[in-house]
């Protein structure tokens, strides 16, 4: 049994390993350079990476990485080796601060949504000193942004870089009002809640949709799914509890803060939740957890499906996002403490998310808005499209009070008895939590939950990262002006509660009335990809991010461009995959069932001379109609594909993908799944949902 306060960080080349083979004056220069956010001399680089060497090496590495994001939503490698050459004709291991500081890979075939053209080659990743690095598969990993030969963000990580050094700027300028001059930086933190399937590798192997798509294209729901709520927090079975097991010891060893494991609703659905830790390393530990899952998983015998919606009709996978902000002295800004009315820092601080979320509705869509995220929002088991906040019955009256211009009476804890003197008196917390809710207060952070489970998190919390600095900024602005600044707060407050209340709703997202009651209050519901992304460059949004240093117009329009673009990659090739399905192997199966019921109705005519009964003729019927259903549609379907290739216009052509080409997969989808209920299980060419979601 592994003794985990060993192994932690163990591969890690962190801050206690620094502070061991780096000269003392050195480590406080680096760190001194990573919290002041500076840039870091050469000399120190040079250092730095020679014990970085050294101790990667010890590790058992041979070769070393710039370890990037780029915008495809995964991460990057390319090895070099750490050996040298002499004159004698031998080598030496060698890695200089150079090396360190600065790699050129190939940039051709990462997408630039135009910015580059494909011939230009040369990109440029750059050390980030505030993530350490790590050893994985006896290679040193070095996090690092990614940019363009002109100096354009191409990746995740850099806009997310930007985004905290924006907040963490207007956030100083806030807190100083609160007498915290002490405060050098604002930090938010992340803790990713990632959800994931486990199914049987054999069987994976079999569903060429899974294997090229990541979800099941068609199948039939099983008599059993999930509404019995059995697996929910159930026992976990053996063969998944070892994959845990090792998953569990692999993060540690890369310094993942994994916490929490639990079965999800669905079967053979399970998650993993982090402590919470700096948004930066935050989104770099939830990138190795993917990494490590579907590593890990195949190692057991299983494949890891991050897809939003593997399945239809059953639960999906998201990834919560659970966002806070905290002084580097250690205040929680989102802390409502014993007494919220009178925590004015705090009051401010939820003021100024409620206009950041309201009148930045589009930017929280667009942040969780791909393909196959699209399948998974508005169904009964995630946040519906539309952005509202939850907060919960106490901090809402005590919103209403302050909008109100009166005092509230803080309820204290209020103690919970469950009915029985064995089990003893528990606190009850300010607030529920409202699953339905895409953005809900938990306490002391703010839960986003309408990430898919296949995505970084760096998107999410760039955009709210920024849209706080806005509003921080604009806050700032007014009380730096201001002749009576405690009388200012208040005003802020108040006005700030009455202009975007609308965006409160503490009910049930999930309700056709909550559709109506948004659209009354002039709330967005963007339902797609493509009805989201154009949002994007809206000009408000340009001048905010360039006015933040977050993103420039060249930037974001690209970044569009890319989400656009991606989109119509998937559905063209699910479009692909669809239509081989149904010509290679659902219309043979469902042929050769009618062609066994036709021979055995005719062997009992000739044997008995009993005509068809009624019952064949009508199985007959229908499959027969299926048959050609499916032609037909994968015929149309392919003629729509090819028609959704001819358009240039990156946004019309996603439109239509959205708009014709998912609209004919679903019909097909739904003729063949009927088929399936017709036709013997030995002649379904696939493995059911049954096989799936149960035979691990």
């Amino acid at each position: 049994m592994n003794n985990i306060e060993e192994i932690f960080g163990s591969n890690v080349f962190g801050d206690a390993v620094m502070k061991e083979r780096l000269p003392k004056e050195t480590y406080e220069l680096l760190r001194s350079a990573v919290m002041a956010g500076t840039s870091i001399d050469s000399k120190i680089a040079d250092t730095v990476a020679n014990a970085m060497k050294e101790w990667a090496i010890e590790k058992g590495a041979t070769h070393f990485t710039h370890w990037f994001q780029p915008m495809t939503g995964i991460t990057a490698e390319k090895h070099d080796s750490f050996i040298a050459p002499t004159k004698d004709g031998r080598i030496i291991m060698d890695f200089s601060g150079k090396e360190l500081i600065k790699g050129e890979p190939d940039a051709s075939s990462f997408p630039s949504g135009g910015l580059r053209a494909t011939f230009e080659a040369r990109g440029y990743t750059a050390w980030d000193p505030s993530s350490f690095a790590f050893v994985k598969d006896k290679t040193l990993c070095i996090p690092t942004a990614f940019c363009s030969y002109g100096g354009e963000a191409l990746d995740q990580k850099t806009p997310l870089l930007r985004s905290m050094e924006a907040i963490s700027k207007q956030a100083l300028r806030i807190v100083k009002f609160f007498g915290m001059d002490d405060v050098t930086t604002v930090r938010t933190t992340a803790g990713p809640e990632q959800e994931y399937f486990l199914i049987d590798k054999e069987l994976f192997a079999k569903r060429p949709d899974l294997m090229y798509c990541g979800r099941t294209l068609t199948g039939a729901v099983p008599p059993k799914g999930q509404e019995m709520n059995d697996h929910y927090f159930g026992v976990i079975k053996p063969r998944v509890a070892e994959f845990m097991k090792e998953l569990d010891n692999e993060l540690w060893k890369l310094g993942v803060f994994a916490k929490t494991e639990h079965n999800e609703a669905a079967p053979a659905q399970h998650e993993l939740a982090p402590i919470f830790t700096t948004t930066n390393i935050a989104a770099d530990h939830n990138q190795l957890t993917m990494e490590l899952m579907k590593k890990i998983a195949d190692k057991h015998g299983l494949v890891c499906l991050l897809h939003e919606k593997p399945f239809k009709g059953v639960n999906g996978s998201g990834k919560h996002n659970n966002w806070s902000l905290a002084t580097d002295t250690g205040i929680n800004m989102l802390k409502p403490g014993k007494n919220p009315s009178d925590n004015h820092l705090f009051l401010l601080c939820l003021a100024g998310v409620m206009k950041a979320v309201d009148e930045h509705q589009d930017l929280l869509r667009i942040s969780v808005a791909t393909a196959g995220n699209d399948h998974r929002l508005g169904g009964a088991e995630a946040p519906p499209a539309i952005i509202s906040m939850y907060l919960g019955e106490e901090l809402t009256e005590i919103l209403e009070a302050v909008e109100n211009g009166v005092h509230h009476d803080d309820r204290h804890k209020i103690n919970m008895t469950i009915g029985t003197e064995v089990i003893p008196t528990i606190r009850k917390d300010n607030t529920d939590r409202n699953r339905t809710s895409p953005f809900a207060f938990t306490g002391n952070k703010f839960e986003f939950r309408m990430l898919g489970s296949a995505s970084s998190i760096s998107d999410a919390n760039v955009m709210l990262n920024t849209m706080m600095a806005d509003v921080f900024k604009e806050f700032a602005d007014r009380l730096e002006k201001a002749d009576d600044v405690k009388s200012e707060i208040t005003k802020i407050i108040k006005e700030t509660v009455h202009n975007h209340k609308r965006i409160i709703f503490n009910g049930d997202g999930y309700s056709k009335e909550w559709q109506e009651e948004a659209k009354r209050r002039g709330l967005l519901n963007l339902g797609s990809t493509p009805s989201a992304i154009p949002y994007l460059c809206r000009k408000e949004n340009i001048d905010m991010f360039a006015r933040h240093g977050v993103f420039n117009e060249t930037e974001l329009k690209c970044r569009a461009d890319i989400a656009l673009e991606n989109y119509s990659k998937v559905v063209h090739i699910e479009a692909l995959t669809l239509i081989e399905m149904v010509k290679r192997d659902i219309m043979p199966a469902v042929s050769k069932a009618l062609r066994n019921l036709c021979e055995t109705a005719g062997v009992i005519n000739a044997t008995i001379g009993r005509k068809t009964s009624t019952a064949q003729k009508d199985i007959i019927e229908k499959l027969s109609d299926c048959y050609d259903s499916l032609y037909n549609l994968a015929t149309e379907l392919d003629t729509e594909v090819e028609k959704a290739q001819g358009i240039s216009d990156v946004l019309e052509q996603a439109k239509y993908y959205n708009d014709t080409v998912l609209v004919i997969m679903e019909k097909i989808r739904s003729i063949s799944d009927n088929a399936e209920t017709l036709v013997p299980r030995n002649t379904w060419p696939y493995p059911t949902y049954g096989d799936l979601l149960f035979k691990v």
